[in-house]
This record gives structure tokens, sequence and C-alpha cells, in this order.
């Protein structure tokens, strides 16, 4: 074993805010699902990681009740989970101790949200010396306000303002941003025709 599959805050905390009407991709859990599928049968390590804020009181904070899987996935008992409080899956958490201990050198990289905690995530792993693969269609994002929007935005109001920068746009930003530099990027359906090839 010398890959894993890295699982990034798919996870019902999304879900519970107002923004998830505008979610670039609602059925994530299905790509993230067959991911997780084609890891356990090439005998892969497969990572669950959640996004936690103590004592925010907000969707984030555990207390409250939101952080855990999206309840269509399902985690073995084996597999790794772990609770981050920064964008990156690495800089507050042991895992690169636990791939280290594995002999991990490649990672499989998707969740939620593509150019926030996903691609932080892929570009960090990369400068670790891993050699990374961005599932695009098994991320999801929304679309980011500009930096002179007001605070507290509805969402109306955030896809009522032209400055608004589009879920795609900021996909295919990413896409641009990591390929070739960060990351290999592909699609799940690529994925499973690899795995069929080899097998």
């Amino acid at each position: 074993m010398t890959r894993a599959l890295i699982v990034i805050d798919v996870q019902e905390s999304f879900r519970a805010r107002p923004l998830w009407e505008t979610i670039s991709n609602p059925k994530i859990a299905d790509q993230v699902d067959r991911l997780v599928r084609l890891a356990r049968q090439a005998g892969d390590l497969v990572v669950w990681v959640l996004h936690s804020e103590p004592g925010s009181g907000g969707v984030f904070d555990p207390a409250i009740g939101h952080v855990r899987l999206l309840a269509e996935l399902e985690r073995h008992a084996s597999e790794p989970l772990i609770h981050k409080t920064s964008h990156n899956a690495f800089t507050t958490t042991n895992l690169r101790q636990l791939l280290t201990e594995r002999g991990i050198h490649e990672l499989t990289v998707c969740g939620i949200r593509t150019e926030q905690c996903v691609e932080t995530t892929a570009r960090l792993a990369s400068d670790f010396g891993y050699r990374v693969t961005f599932v695009i269609d098994a991320t999801a994002t929304n679309p980011a306000p500009h930096r002179d929007a007001p605070a507290g935005q509805s969402v109306a109001e955030l896809l009522a303002d032209p400055r608004t920068l589009s879920a795609e746009e900021i996909i295919r930003r990413t896409e641009y941003a990591l390929a070739g530099r960060f990351a290999t990027i592909a699609t799940v359906g690529e994925l499973e025709a690899g795995a069929m090839t080899r097998a």
C-alpha cells in the first residue's frame, strides 16, 4: 500500500448552511463514494478528514452536531478519521505522520471546497513530495463574493452581485492552477477506467 485517498470535509456542516443551495455538486457524495470503493478495491488507505471549529457556535462547532460525514457516506472502522482546524489537512493534524508510518507516497484528494481546503491540501502535499491526483469532479464549491462585497450577504444578494465569482469559474481556475505544478487532474471516470485497464 503506497497510495491513499484523502476525503476532505465532505460533511453535514456544509449542508446545514443556506449557501448549500449554490453548491456546484450537490451529489458530491456519489462521486466520493465511487472513489472510496475504488480505493478499497485496490487496497489503498482511505483517510477521512473533517473540518472543526470548536467553540465557534457555528455549523463547524462539533458541539452543534454537524461535524460528521454526509449521511450518504459510510466509513469503515479501520479507516482513519481526523479533525482539522486549518484550511489544509496537514498543519493541525497527524496526517503526515500517519502517511509516513504506512509508507504512502501517492495521494488522491477530493472533497469540499475545491479551491480552499482541497486545493490547499493538494499544494502542501506536493511540496511535501507526495505525488498528488486531484479528482476535479469529486470536489464541490460555492460562488465566492468579491472582496468588497458587504459582510453578511444573503444567498440572493451574492448571486445578484455581478462581481461574484461563479463556482464553475473557481473550479476551472483551480484546475489550471494545479495542473502540471502541484497535481495531476483527473475525473472519477478516468480513474475507474484506469483501474479496469490495470485489472
